[in-house]
């Protein structure tokens, strides 16, 4: 299993990225380019995929960097920018790289980590040297913004969840692909605070030949204090704390935990 969830060695994953999370409600692309416009200087964005966060908010005049471990997504991702118009293409820039250890020679007044890439990190060490390179990289009193999700009781213990579930209608690739996903976790690691989870992939071509693909990957949740007390160890002081993308107060029921945090040190 790979560190980072497949993103960065199966390509179908890149593939079928756009297409899957074309019809996410937008909320969450506005509340980070609100950050940017808000930050007066640059975003650095960890873990940028193939541009749903990054190519929005450059077009709105913003510069931003987006680094990713994965070379197929950002392979997508750069497909995009050269399709943009010139005063938009120079506020983009891409480098693939590791979230828990990177050096771009750059400050940036804004570090996001949107969509739940931290929880790809699963030890404490790489969580502490995640945070550490943005701090590094952050100038003084800069920001770091990311979410992770408010976990479910229900997902972590109920073997409902281990069975195939279909949560979405199927969506279509432009070469005419048909692709119907469901999702199930494998198996529970209470002890140790993840999941491992399958995304299974039933592709129909226009030839009809069928085939069946498994994005399998660990995920690590989170509690409130436990990240609270991770930011403190790290430099970094809580400005805000959010439930969802509306800035909604943080409840029982709230399904993200946003935090947004300011360099202190």
């Amino acid at each position: 299993m790979s560190k980072y969830g497949g993103y960065e060695d199966q390509e179908f994953v890149a593939d079928f990225y756009d297409a899957e999370y074309a019809n996410l409600p937008h909320q969450n692309i506005e509340f980070f380019i609100d950050y940017s416009r808000k930050s007066g200087g640059r975003t650095l964005e960890l873990g940028c995929g193939t541009g749903r966060i990054l190519i929005p908010t450059a077009l709105v005049g913003c510069e931003i960097t987006g680094l990713d471990v994965s070379p197929y997504m950002l392979k997508k991702c750069r497909e995009k920018i050269t399709k943009l118009p010139r005063e938009v293409r120079k506020n983009a820039y891409l480098i693939q790289g590791d979230m828990t250890d990177f050096s771009t020679g750059e400050q940036y007044s804004l570090i996001t980590i949107p969509f739940r890439p931290f929880q790809h990190l699963m030890t404490v060490a790489e969580q502490k040297a995640c945070l550490k390179c943005a701090h590094k990289h952050l100038t003084k009193q800069g920001k770091l913004v990311f979410d992770v999700y408010h976990p479910f009781l229900p997902r972590l213990i109920d073997s409902t969840y281990l069975m195939e579930m279909e949560v979405e209608p199927p969506f279509n690739l432009p070469d005419g692909r048909i692709i119907r996903r469901t999702n199930r976790t494998a198996a529970f690691h209470r002890a140790q605070q993840y999941n491992d989870i399958e995304l299974i992939y039933y592709i129909k071509y226009p030839d009809g030949k069928e085939e069946r693909l498994i994005h399998a990957f660990p995920m690590r949740y989170f509690y409130r204090y436990e990240l609270e007390n991770l930011l403190s160890l790290c430099g970094f002081k809580i400005l805000e704390f959010f439930g969802d993308f509306d800035k909604s107060p943080f409840s029982d029921d709230s399904p993200e935990m946003i935090f947004v945090n300011e360099k202190i040190g």
